[in-house]
């Protein structure tokens, strides 16, 4: 499709916006999902940020953000581009039946981990650096004896030493629970985004009013977000490298769900699920307004254009 280049840019505009707006509040979500019961620092989301203020000041909110704000970019043209290709060849021979719509958000959600997974695994662990520190002065008991108090790493030292420890393969660690988050998720959201949006349409013609993509947009997102949250919890936990002393580690996902079930119970899959929710609607949302108001379209207009 022609649309393409528009398209994508306006994924990347949408995606700095959103990651902006919604960035403390995903850093809250990975600092509840990965305490544990032993040492809960955080009652709730508001808690953790006022928390965080006091301990690490308003930027201490942003920790990480550099990461995500790179990345975004290359991950939402990712997903966008991809389903599309993938609806665009679905369609085809005949009508785009929900299976297919399915099998292309399947796509979509598979092709993208490729950068959320490095991406996710270098903000988890900028965004969780300040949970292990405020752990050591409110709760020294957490902390097992004798270890440093360590300055927060910068994304690049991440990068570098999982590098220099596992290679390649370090920065893909939770590359399993991604898929496993990623794919249901877009499986979920694109054809139930797609839907809602024809249900507002006006005439058969033309496209849905704003306001009804604005509203999918939130509703597709935040009912994707909230069924594929256990997941996103493990995914969490699988990629956070330092641990308090008395917290469990994993082996992998099956171990990770053992191990949370046995020790947490199965309300601990639903830790971060009300911050998800709070995070994705906005960035769908968002996301929708960008297209509406055809962003990357005004960008691109003022490129010369090529003479058939």
């Amino acid at each position: 499709t022609d649309d393409l280049p528009a398209k994508l840019i306006n994924g990347g505009i949408a995606g700095l916006i959103g990651v902006t707006c919604v960035f403390p509040i995903d850093l809250a979500k990975t600092r509840l999902q990965n305490q544990q019961n032993g040492c809960r620092l955080y009652t709730s989301m508001s808690d953790c940020l006022i928390k965080t203020i006091r301990s690490e000041g308003y930027f201490g909110m942003y920790r990480g953000a550099a990461v995500n704000l790179t990345l975004v970019t290359p991950e939402k043209a990712i997903k966008l581009a991809a389903n599309d290709f993938f609806r665009h060849h679905l369609s085809k021979d005949g009508k785009l039946t929900l299976l297919k719509e399915m099998l292309a958000g399947c796509g979509a959600g598979t092709c993208q981990v490729i950068v959320t997974t490095p991406m996710e695994m270098l903000k988890i662990q900028l965004q969780d650096a300040g949970r292990i520190a405020a752990q050591r002065k409110l709760m020294p008991e957490t902390v097992a004896a004798g270890t440093v108090e360590a300055k927060s790493p910068t994304a690049m030292q991440i990068t570098r030493q999982l590098l220099k420890e596992k290679g390649i393969a370090g920065l893909y660690k939770g590359l399993g629970a991604t898929l496993l988050r990623d794919v249901p998720f877009s499986i979920i959201y694109f054809p139930l985004f797609a839907n809602l949006n024809n249900l507002g349409k006006r005439g058969s013609d033309g496209p849905a009013p704003f306001y009804v993509s604005f509203i999918s947009g939130c509703l597709a997102g935040s009912t994707a977000a909230v069924a594929v949250n256990p997941v996103d919890v493990i995914k969490t936990r699988l990629q956070s490298l330092t641990r308090g002393s008395t917290e469990d580690t994993y082996s992998g996902v099956t171990d990770c769900i053992r191990k949370i079930l046995r020790n947490e119970g199965p309300t601990a899959f639903l830790k971060g699920a009300y911050c998800r929710a709070l995070v994705i609607a906005p960035l769908f949302g968002i996301a929708q307004v960008v297209y509406f108001l055809g962003v990357g379209e005004f960008i691109l207009s003022f490129l010369p254009k090529k003479h058939d």
